[in-house]
C-alpha cells in the first residue's frame, strides 16, 4: 500500500504538486496528466477511497502529534552545542575547517540509558561504512534490530504513527507494521556492484562512504559519539533552525576519518523514535519528494528517496535515504 510516485494507489484526490510524475486529483483528466492507474484506483468502485489518501493537512496534523509525543527528546540542559562558523551555500564544498572547537560542548549521556537510545546505539556498529563491501549480518545483530523496533513501538509517538497509518488503510495490524519497518529500514540492497552492502538504516543513521565521500549520516547521536572519539571533525554549518531549543536542526560540513560531507543535515536533540517515525511517515506518504510537516508550529520538510533497483515483498520499496530540509 505504498504511495508510489507513478501510481494513484493511496493518492486519490491528493492536492496538485508540481514535482509529481503524474496526478490523481479531479482535474488531471482535463490536463491529461493522470497516472495510468487513475481510473483503477480513483473511480467510485476503485480500491483507494478518498479517505485513504494522505492529504497535506493530514501530514501537518499527525506531525504535530508526533512532535508533542516525543517525550524522550533532550531537554535544554542536556546538550550544549557550539556551532561556530556559518558558511554561505556556495562555500559548503570548500572543505575548509572553519571551526577549531568541537560541535558538542556537553551531552548528558544519561539520555543514552533510555531504552530507545540504548537499543539504537547498539545498531550503529553493525555496519561496514564502505559501499561495495558485503554486510555480514549476525544473529545478534538481527536481535538488536528486533529489540530496537520493540522499544520504539512501546513509545506513544510510534503508537500514534501506527494508529494514523492504520486509519489510512496502510496496515491491518501493528505486527504487519513492525514487520514492514524491519524490511524497509534494515533490508539489504546493493549500492555497489551486486554486494548486499547497504540499507536505509545504515545510510541514514550510521553513514556510509562512497567514492571517497560521506554518504547519508544524518544523526546527531552518531555524530556526537564519533566526535568524542576524535573520528569526526566539525568544520562549519550552513543552516541553523528553526528552534532555539531541542530538537534543533543543523546543516553541517564535517570530515569523518578524512572523508568529507558537504551538507549533512540532522535533527539535534531529538529521540531516535522521533526521527525514525517522521522519516517513516514521509517515506510512506511522500516518497521521492518534499514532505511538508508542522513541528511545534514551525514548518519543516523532509526529503526521502526510494531505492529503485530492487524491491521486497509484493513490489515494496526500500528506503534509499531520508533527511530534514528547511521549509
Amino acid at each position: 500500500l505504498y504511495t508510489a510516485p507513478d501510481s494513484c494507489q493511496g493518492r486519490c484526490k491528493e492536492p496538485y504538486h508540481e514535482e509529481d510524475e503524474c496526478h490523481c486529483n479531479a482535474k488531471c483528466e482535463k490536463h491529461h496528466n493522470c497516472c495510468e492507474d487513475y481510473h483503477t484506483h480513483c473511480s467510485p468502485e476503485g480500491f483507494s477511497s478518498s479517505h485513504d489518501a494522505i492529504m497535506d493537512e493530514d501530514l501537518l496534523h499527525i506531525s504535530e502529534q508526533l512532535y508533542h509525543a516525543d517525550h524522550n527528546r533532550a531537554k535544554p540542559t542536556d546538550i550544549a552545542i557550539n556551532p561556530q562558523y556559518q558558511v554561505s551555500p556556495d562555500q559548503t564544498g570548500d572543505q575548509e575547517d572553519h571551526s577549531p572547537e568541537p560541535l558538542y560542548q556537553y551531552v548528558n549521556e544519561e539520555l543514552f540509558s533510555k531504552p530507545t537510545y540504548a537499543s539504537f546505539i547498539k545498531l550503529l556498529d553493525n555496519y561496514q561504512r564502505a559501499t561495495g563491501r558485503e554486510e555480514d549480518v549476525t544473529a545478534e545483530e538481527l536481535r538488536e534490530q528486533d529489540n530496537f523496533l520493540k522499544e520504539v513501538m512501546k513509545t506513544e509517538l510510534m503508537k500514534k504513527l501506527f494508529t494514523f497509518l492504520h486509519k489510512k488503510n496502510r496496515y491491518d495490524s501493528e505486527q504487519e507494521f513492525v514487520a514492514d519497518l524491519k524490511e524497509m529500514w534494515f533490508g539489504l540492497y546493493s549500492r555497489g556492484s551486486g554486494e548486499q552492502d547497504s540499507s536505509g538504516f545504515e545510510h541514514v543513521f550510521s553513514g556510509e562512504v562512497k567514492k571517497g565521500k560521506v554518504s547519508g549520516f544524518h544523526n546527531w547521536i552518531r555524530f556526537y559519539l564519533l566526535e568524542k572519539r576524535g573520528l569526526v571533525d566539525y568544520f562549519s554549518h550552513s543552516y541553523d533552525g528553526p528552534w532555539n531549543t531541542y530538537p534543533d536542526v543543523l546543516g553541517m560540513q564535517f570530515s569523518w576519518d578524512g572523508f568529507y560531507k558537504e551538507v549533512g543535515s540532522a535533527f539535534i536533540g531529538s529521540s531516535p523514535e522521533f526521527e525514525f517515525g517522521l522519516y517513516t511517515l514521509c517515506f510512506i506518504a511522500r516518497p521521492g519528494r518534499a514532505c511538508h510537516l508542522s513541528l511545534g508550529g514551525h514548518g519543516l520538510s523532509i526529503q526521502t528517496y526510494t531505492w529503485t533497483k530492487s524491491t521486497y515483498g509484493n513490489g515494496r520499496n526500500y528506503i534509499a535515504t531520508a533527511y530534514v530540509i528547511s521549509s
